[in-house]
C-alpha cells in the first residue's frame, strides 16, 4: 500500500528545504538564502506517531522569467506557473502545505498560491480535498507568531506558526498533517507481475511500451518529458497476468523544469515503489550518464529487480566488438549491480523486444526463489573453508550458521558469535558465493548479521 503524500508548496526562500530536513532528518534538500536554491524536486519517506508518509520538496515558485525579466504576480506566465505547481500537488498529494515567509507577512506571491489551491481543491463529504495547511515559517520571535494572525486573510483557515530551523511547533504541526490523512483504502488484491520502465526522458520508454503492447497505447513523441503520468497496461503473457507501468522520464537534478514535470517525476519514483521488476531504459547513442546511475541506485535503496535495456542499439555504428565495449562500459558505472542482465534492443526497429518480456519474468520468478537451510549452510560452509572470516582485535569471526528468512527480496540471516566483527567486504564476499550458486538474476540480495543468542 502507497504511503500518504506531503508536498511542500510555495515561494521561494520561504524555508521548505529547511522544514523538509527537518521532517526527515536527514539535510537531504540544499539550503541557502539564495531565492531558488532548490532546482528539482526531492522527496523522501518520514514518519511521525508511527505513521508512515512520503514528504516531497519543490522548487520555489520563481516570479522571474528564466532568471531574467521579472514577471508581475499578475502576469500569464506567472500565472501558469503557479497553476501548474497547484495543479500537479492538488492531483498527486494527500496532504499540501503551503509554506510562507512570517517576518515578511502576506505578499502578492502568497496570495496568488493561496488562491489556486482553494481553486482546485474538491469538496468530499463536507471537507475540502486535499486538505492545505497554512504554515508561517521563520517565526522565531514572539513577535512574529503575533503577527502570524495577518495570514487569515489567505483563506487558508489558521495559520501555524513555526520555526522549521530550530524546530518550534513543528510537532503540532505534524499532529494535524496525520490526523488528515485519508484513511487506507481496501484495495483488490492484484496477483499480477508488475514491470515499470523507467529512464531519463525520450530514452524510447512509450516506444518501447507500444512494441510491448502491440498498438499505440501511449503517446510517442521525440520531445523529452511527453508523457506526463505513469500509465498502467494490463497484457496476458502465455497466461500469466502482467501490469506494464510506462512512467514519465526522470532527468538530471538541476534539470527538471518546476510544476508539472517535477511531480511527473515523483510518479516515475512511485511507480519503481510499486514495480516487482523495473526496466531501466539507457539511451545508446547519448551513453550512460550519471543520472542513470542516479536511477539505478534508487531502483536499488527500494530492494526491486532490474534489467538494463540499452535501447537505439539500431542508431549506432558497431563492429565485432562494440556489444562486448559497451557492457564493460555499463558494468563498471553501475558496479553496484552487477547481477542485472543487460538486454541491447531497438524499440524502434523491435530488435530484440521479444526477449524483454520473457527476461523481466525469469528475474521475477528468481526474486521469488526460496532455499533450504542445508543449501544455504553448504554455501556458506565452502566460502568459509575457501577464505576463512576475518578477525578484529584477536577476535574471530564466526558463523554459526545462515537461513532465509523471506523471499521478494531474497533476504538471509547469518547468526554469529559477534555480528560486530563482520566486515562489509567478507559480508560481500558471502553475498558474490551464494550468487555462485543461486544467480538471483537482477535481483538484489539482503544479508543480515545477527548474534547467535537474538531471535
Amino acid at each position: 500500500m502507497s504511503k500518504p503524500v506531503v508536498a511542500l508548496v510555495g515561494r521561494p526562500n520561504v524555508g521548505k528545504s529547511t522544514l523538509f530536513n527537518r521532517l526527515v532528518g536527514e539535510r537531504l534538500a540544499i539550503v541557502d538564502d539564495t531565492p531558488g536554491t532548490t532546482r528539482d524536486r526531492i522527496f523522501a519517506d518520514s514518519e511521525w506517531n508511527g505513521l508512515p508518509f512520503t514528504i516531497v520538496d519543490t522548487g520555489g515558485i520563481d516570479p522571474s522569467h528564466g532568471g531574467k525579466t521579472p514577471l508581475s504576480i499578475g502576469s500569464a506566465d506567472f500565472i501558469e506557473q503557479i497553476k501548474a505547481q497547484a495543479g500537479v500537488a492538488i492531483r498527486d498529494a494527500d496532504v499540501i502545505l503551503l509554506l510562507t515567509d512570517g517576518e515578511s507577512g502576506p505578499t502578492p506571491a502568497d496570495q496568488e498560491v493561496a488562491q489556486i489551491l482553494r481553486q482546485q481543491q474538491k469538496i468530499v463529504n463536507g471537507r475540502p480535498t486535499p486538505p492545505v495547511f497554512l504554515v508561517v515559517n521563520k517565526a522565531e520571535s514572539a513577535r512574529t507568531r503575533q503577527e502570524s494572525v495577518a495570514f487569515y486573510e489567505l483563506g487558508l483557515g489558521e495559520p501555524f506558526a513555526v520555526s522549521a530551523i530550530h524546530g518550534t511547533d513543528v510537532g503540532d504541526l505534524l499532529d494535524e498533517v496525520v490526523r488528515a490523512f485519508p484513511a487506507p483504502e481496501e484495495q483488490p488484491e492484484d496477483e499480477s507481475v508488475k514491470i515499470a520502465i523507467v529512464g531519463k526522458p525520450n530514452a524510447g520508454k512509450s516506444s518501447l511500451l507500444n512494441r510491448l503492447v502491440g498498438h499505440e497505447r501511449a503517446i510517442v513523441s521525440p520531445i523529452a518529458g511527453t508523457t506526463r503520468d505513469s500509465i498502467d497496461t494490463r497484457l496476458d503473457v502465455d497466461g500469466l497476468p502482467v501490469t506494464l507501468i510506462d512512467t514519465a522520464g526522470i532527468r538530471r537534478r538541476g534539470r527538471i523544469e518546476r510544476g508539472v514535470e517535477q511531480y511527473s517525476v515523483l510518479r516515475s519514483f512511485k511507480a519503481i515503489e510499486r514495480a516487482d521488476v523495473v526496466l531501466l531504459m539507457i539511451d545508446a547513442v547519448e551513453g550512460l550518464s550519471a543520472q542513470d546511475a542516479h536511477i539505478a541506485g534508487y531502483i536499488l535503496d527500494e530492494w526491486k529487480s532490474c534489467v538494463v535495456l540499452v535501447n537505439k542499439w539500431d542508431a549506432l555504428t558497431k563492429d565485432n566488438y562494440t556489444m562486448e565495449s559497451y557492457t564493460q562500459t555499463v558494468r563498471r558505472e553501475l558496479n553496484f549491480m552487477d547481477y542485472v542482465p543487460l538486454l541491447f534492443i531497438s524499440a524502434k526497429t523491435g530488435q530484440r523486444v521479444d526477449q524483454v518480456l520473457p527476461l523481466a519474468l525469469r528475474v521475477q520468478e528468481e526474486r521469488l526463489t526460496r532455499l533450504s537451510t542445508s543449501r544455504i549452510n553448504d554455501v556458506i560452509q565452502s566460502a568459509i573453508d575457501y577464505q576463512p572470516p576475518p578477525s578484529h582485535a584477536g577476535r574471530q569471526l564466526k558463523i554459526y550458521y545462515g537461513t532465509q528468512v523471506r523471499s521478494d527480496p531474497p533476504t538471509f540471516v547469518l547468526f554469529t558469535n559477534d555480528p560486530t566483527l563482520m566486515h562489509f567486504s567478507y559480508l560481500r564476499y558471502l553475498e558474490n558465493s551464494i550468487r555462485k550458486q543461486y544467480p538471483f538474476l537482477g535481483t538484489p540480495i539482503k544479508l543480515a548479521v545477527k548474534g547467535h543468542k537474538e531471535k
